[in-house]
């Protein structure tokens, strides 16, 4: 499917799109997709050390740290442990959803990201030690390191819902957008399947965190958009589950979505958690303060409550108190990224045990952070790296049009391009940071150049 973008002709003298486009290129030829440039270790000078260095994980935050650390030190080991051979672009999951991409678009090979310079080994890990300061693989193999990195990322934990698994995605109306490339586009065939003919479509997500909490408003948005695209709206209910009394952490974004669902009819109840789904009988189970309760479906995109892996949860790293001790995020200061009780050990991307920061624009700011506060302890010095809880949220309103974003732990908004892309207006410019500019800054990511 294409999509023609389209700019009102008021909006500027000449060819708007024209002269809009290029302003965006331009943009994104100067490297400001999402925000400035974090601290670039290129640009500090190398710091040399014989320290083992473990990296857990090759997601989009080991990768980037492999390449950060690569070129930051001089003479350091390191090694990074993760048997996954193929590496997933997940920004790209909606996209797929939504018809716009297939699904090789998100999928390209770990080996392609990583440095020539450091050891992969192609394993899952099984155990972490930060008493004898070691990691063990699957296979058994003991990797002893002077400080890790954990970058697992997360678990999606479709066994705590009832009823739900893998392979009911793609049938009888159900999707899942964040189970795989291959699963967002089978997400994409059932809801064109609903929005060729009306029904009830139901949208939910956990009560735990989450990576990237934008995109089930956004899947609830598209598929509204495309009922209204295909005649079928009137025909169509739909209906938004909140987990609790909001839609978004930050105030006043959750404001402004319940003004679009108020203005697009999209139903909201509130203080509802998926605990069971019913395929044959098409309905889903709500945990409520009232008690259970039952929502009948034509189409559903399922979340499943996130976790950490199992490797993670079973060690002494995550929180042993207060709001994610089920969770298992890693107990990390939130500014710094060490950890509270190993000071050996970091934490960055979806892992980390922080209010806020669950996806790749994160990363971006997470991952120097954390390198430049380890090369400060290997030289004995302090480092005034801090990470403010930078997220960004490219919030897909319909095709074409899109909010961009971004916050911080205070949840004050923290615009990018302030005076050209308000965070809180439905732009194609902001569309197209998702799906034109977004793709490059992050491969630039994880190169370790942005």
């Amino acid at each position: 499917m294409t999509t023609d973008v389209s700019v009102d002709d008021t909006e500027q003298g000449g060819d708007p799109l024209r002269t809009n486009r290029r302003q965006f290129l331009g943009l994104a030829a100067a490297g400001a997709t999402l925000a400035a440039a974090p601290l670039s270790s290129a640009s500090a000078a190398r710091t040399k050390t014989s320290a083992r260095i473990v990296i857990l994980g090759a997601g989009a935050a080991g990768t980037a740290l492999a390449n950060r650390l690569s070129q930051r030190f001089d003479g350091a080991k390191i090694t990074i442990i993760d048997g996954r051979k193929q590496h997933l672009y997940q920004p790209g999951f909606t996209l797929i959803a939504a018809g716009l991409k297939s699904a090789n678009y998100s999928v390209s090979t770990t080996g392609e990201w990583l440095p020539r310079n450091i050891e992969w080994i192609e394993e899952a890990a099984a155990e972490i030690d930060p008493e004898a300061k070691q990691v063990v693989t699957a296979s058994g193999k003991a990797v002893p390191y002077d400080f890790l990195f954990v970058a697992t990322g997360l678990r999606l934990d479709y066994g705590a819902i009832e009823g739900m698994s893998l392979d009911l995605i793609g049938k009888d109306g159900i999707g899942s957008v964040y189970a795989g490339p291959d699963y967002a586009a089978k997400t994409w065939e059932e809801m064109s399947r609903f929005t060729d003919k009306g029904g009830v479509a139901l949208f939910s997500r956990p009560a735990t965190e989450m990576k990237c909490a934008g995109a089930p408003l956004k899947y609830a948005f598209l598929t509204d958009d495309y009922a209204v695209q295909k005649g079928t709206r009137s025909k169509s209910k739909m209906i938004y589950a909140a987990q609790n009394k909001t839609f978004f952490s930050v105030p006043i974004v959750s404001e402004k979505v319940r003004m679009l669902f108020e203005e697009r009819g999209i139903e909201p109840v509130y203080d509802h958690v998926m605990t069971r789904i019913d395929p044959g009988r098409k309905i889903a189970t709500f945990k409520t303060p009232e008690g259970d309760k039952e929502i009948g479906y034509d189409f559903t995109n399922v979340i499943p409550p996130m976790r950490a892996p199992e490797v993670v949860m079973n060690s002494p790293l995550p929180w042993k108190e207060g709001i994610w001790v089920d969770q298992g995020w890693v107990e990390v200061d939130k500014h710094t990224l060490r950890h509270a009780r190993y000071p050996d050990v970091f934490a960055v991307g979806d892992i980390a045990g922080v209010p806020k920061g669950k996806t790749a624009a994160s990363v971006k700011w997470q991952v120097p952070v954390a390198v430049e506060q380890l090369a400060a302890q290997i030289e004995g010095k302090e480092s005034t790296a801090r990470y403010d809880g930078y997220t960004s949220c490219p919030l897909i309103t319909r095709v074409g049009k899109a909010m961009l974003v971004e916050f911080d732990y205070n949840n004050n908004l923290t615009p990018s391009f302030p005076g050209i892309i308000a965070p809180l207006e439905e732009l194609w410019i902001s569309w197209l940071m998702k799906e034109i500019a977004l793709k490059p800054t992050y491969n630039a990511m994880l190169r370790g150049r942005a």
